[in-house]
């Protein structure tokens, strides 16, 4: 972990081929990650970009697009997860993610099929299949955690997803018998990102409702205390040069949690930022924040919806483009 006192995790949202050969290792060794995140739009800018993959995608011919693409990612998840094994081995976390298919979002019974084959496929325990949090998705995440496959509930921006998330792994776990490692992935920089221009103009201090709406899911996510259920605090990295590009790390920082961020920001965070736990954050600060939104006409609801639609629509946009391409 990157600090054992707050059983604080810091994962790398991010997977390349040649950087898991390379760098990966290192932030590895220095313990400053101790596991890795992907989705469709990272695999995308990794298998577009990047000469690493011309090798295996010429050996790949004749298969279908979605062939091809899930044989690159499967070969790039069980090469970070082997890289993280030994992390695993003595219980720091030591994870690596994988997304189903977006576009079976709707689908619980093709998720579910896609998660257990997904998971067979890699053969790998320390793999974490990322279902988004959606009323397909919460009776996927119930039936995969009930046959003890780890997972990453993704796309969360309202406290009710979270509660369905965990009341789903509950559920799981119970009929497994035993803990099943999950996480709950609260998305936060993307809700500043679609206010604070209106926010300013406004006079209400920006790159507050990210961190308010995700310390409130925090901390519901911890009442709960679903054994083997952490908060994951996802879209972290900085879009506004105002701000230190460790800002979502730093005011996010709090006990049981992962933080999965970019890069750059996990070595900005890891020389510059302060190392103190940020949360929770008093209901009634996040409330008066909140009542100054309604104040000035903002449906903080409306919001993280479209949120939610967006984030769907853009995974499944990724997935889409790299098929055409491949």
């Amino acid at each position: 972990m990157y600090s054992e006192d707050l059983k604080f995790s810091l994962w790398a949202d991010f997977i390349e081929r040649e950087y898991l050969d390379n760098e990966f290792k290192a932030l590895i060794a220095k313990k400053i990650i101790n596991g890795a995140t992907s989705n469709p739009a990272i695999f995308k800018n990794a298998i577009l970009n990047s000469d690493a993959y011309l090798h295996q995608l010429k050996s790949l011919e004749g298969m279908s697009a979605k062939e091809k693409y899930e044989a690159v990612a499967i070969y790039d998840i069980q090469k970070a997860a082997d890289i993280l094994r030994p992390l695993f081995e003595r219980g720091d976390d030591g994870y690596v993610s994988i997304e189903v298919d977006p576009y079976l979002c709707d689908d619980a019974t093709a998720t579910i099929a896609e998660g257990k084959r997904l998971f067979e496929r890699i053969a790998r325990e320390n793999v974490m299949i990322k279902v988004p949090a959606t009323e397909a998705g919460y009776e996927a995440m119930q039936a995969l955690s009930a046959e003890g496959i780890p997972l990453n509930a993704t796309l969360i921006f309202k406290k009710e997803q979270a509660i369905r998330c965990a009341e789903a792994f509950k559920k799981g776990g119970e009929k497994y018998g035993k803990s099943v490692d999950t996480v709950i992935s609260i998305f936060v920089s993307r809700v500043d990102r679609a206010l604070d221009a209106f926010l300013v103009e406004h006079n209400i201090a920006p790159a507050l409702t990210g961190i308010y709406n995700s310390s409130a899911i925090y901390t519901a996510i911890e009442e709960m205390q679903v054994p083997g259920c952490r908060a994951l605090f996802a879209s972290t990295g900085v879009k506004d040069d105002s701000l230190p590009p460790y800002y979502y790390v730093e005011k996010l920082l709090a006990y049981n949690s992962v933080n999965t961020a970019p890069i750059d920001t996990i070595k900005a965070f890891d020389a510059d930022a302060k190392k103190e736990k940020a949360l929770p954050i008093e209901q009634n600060i996040i409330n008066e924040h909140f009542d100054k939104l309604k104040e000035v006409g903002i449906d903080l609801d409306a919001v993280l919806q479209k949120q939610i639609d967006d984030g769907l629509e853009a995974f499944k946009e990724a997935f889409k483009e790299i098929l055409e391409a491949l």
